[in-house]
C-alpha cells in the first residue's frame, strides 16, 4: 500500500469507510513513528541511483511527497547532493527538519511544507527528482508532466509505484487498492505512461519483500502492539488498530498479486548539447537498458 508521501491522505485505503478524526489520530500515532511510511530501503535507493550514470557530482535533488523523510536522509548519505524535500503534512516535515538538524545536514537538505501538485520550484532546476510511493496521489500522468518541467534536460526521475503482478486478485486485495489507487495498472501501463510523458525508461526493478518488512511492516506491527497495550480499555481505538493491522496481514497472504516497482527514467536532452559540470555530454543511450522483471501482467 502507498503511504510514503503524506500527499492525499484522505484517500488512504487502510480504512474501509470514511475515517473520522479519531481514525486519523490513531493512524498518525502509528505511522509518524515508523522509519518510513511505505516500502523501500537504502539498498533499493542505492540500486536506483546506480542507473543515474551521468548524474553530476553534486546534483540538485527534489524529493516529492517525502513523508518523514527516511529516504531523504538516505539520499543525503548516498550522494553529495543539495536536496529539497516536500510534503504537505506539516508534522512530518517538522520531524524531518529535526532529523536534518540532528545530523548536521542543514547546509544541504531543506524540508518544506508544500503540495506536490504545485511544488513552487523553478522549472528546469533539478538533476534528479525522487519520489517513493507518492506520485500516484495526483495521478501518474500529471505527476510525470510536473516532474518533466522541473527537471533539467537530461535529468533523471526515480520513483516507485504499485503495480498488479497477477490478474484476478482476491476481493479483499482489490477492494483495498481500489480505495487507495483505483487507477493502478500493470507494468505495461506504467511503461506506457512514462513514454507518453516524454521520458526514456533507463531501468526498473521490483522491490524485494524485505523492502516491505524491514523498515515498514515489521516496525508497524510492533507499533500497533504497543498501542494495543496503551488502548487496551478503549474499544474504538482497538477497532481502528485492527483495521491498520489488516494491511501487513494482507501482504503476508497475497503479496504475489501486487508489487512495488522502482523506475528510473530520463528526460531527453535539449536540442543543444547539454554539458554538466564534469563536461560529460548528457545524451540518452540509443537502447535504454532495462532490468529484467518478474513476469508482470497488466490487469484490465
Amino acid at each position: 500500500m502507498h503511504h510514503e508521501g503524506h500527499e492525499g491522505l484522505g484517500e488512504r485505503g487502510v480504512f474501509m469507510n470514511e475515517p473520522g478524526p479519531r481514525s486519523w489520530e490513531i493512524f498518525y500515532e502509528v505511522y509518524e513513528n515508523l522509519p518510513r511510511q511505505g516500502p523501500g530501503s537504502r539498498t533499493c535507493a542505492a540500486k536506483a541511483l546506480g542507473f543515474c550514470r551521468e548524474l553530476r557530482a553534486c546534483p540538485a535533488i527534489l524529493d516529492l511527497g517525502c513523508g518523514v523523510g527516511g529516504q531523504t536522509l538516505q539520499l543525503a548519505e548516498l550522494t553529495a547532493a543539495s536536496i529539497v524535500a516536500i510534503d504537505r503534512h506539516a508534522p512530518s516535515i517538522e520531524r524531518l527538519r529535526a532529523a536534518i538538524a540532528q545530523r548536521g545536514l542543514a547546509q544541504r537538505v531543506r524540508a518544506i511544507v508544500g503540495d506536490m501538485a504545485c511544488p513552487e520550484q523553478p522549472p528546469g532546476s533539478f538533476d534528479l527528482i525522487w519520489s517513493e510511493g507518492a506520485l500516484y496521489n495526483i495521478g501518474l500522468p500529471k505527476a510525470l508532466r510536473i516532474c518533466h518541467d522541473l527537471l533539467r534536460p537530461g535529468g533523471y526521475l526515480a520513483f516507485t509505484d504499485a503495480i498488479w503482478r497477477k490478474e484476478n486478485p482476491p476481493p479483499e486485495v482489490k477492494a483495498s487498492f481500489d480505495l487507495d489507487y483505483p487507477t493502478m495498472g500493470g507494468l505495461d501501463d506504467d511503461v506506457a505512461a512514462i513514454q507518453d510523458g516524454g521520458f526514456a525508461l533507463i531501468g526498473h526493478f521490483t522491490l524485494p519483500d524485505a523492502a516491505w518488512w524491514d523498515e515498514f511492516y515489521t516496525p508497524m506491527e510492533n507499533r500497533i502492539a504497543e498501542l494495543r497495550a496503551k488502548y487496551r480499555n478503549d474499544g474504538a481505538a482497538l477497532a481502528i488498530l485492527d483495521q491498520l493491522a489488516a494491511e501487513p496481514e494482507m501482504h503476508r497472504r497475497h503479496a504475489d498479486y501486487y508489487a512495488y516497482e522502482f523506475f528510473v527514467v530520463r528526460r531527453g536532452p535539449a536540442h543543444a548539447i547539454v554539458r554538466g559540470k564534469s563536461d560529460h555530454t548528457m545524451e540518452l543511450p540509443a537502447q535504454p537498458q532495462q532490468v529484467s522483471h518478474q513476469g508482470t501482467k497488466t490487469r484490465r
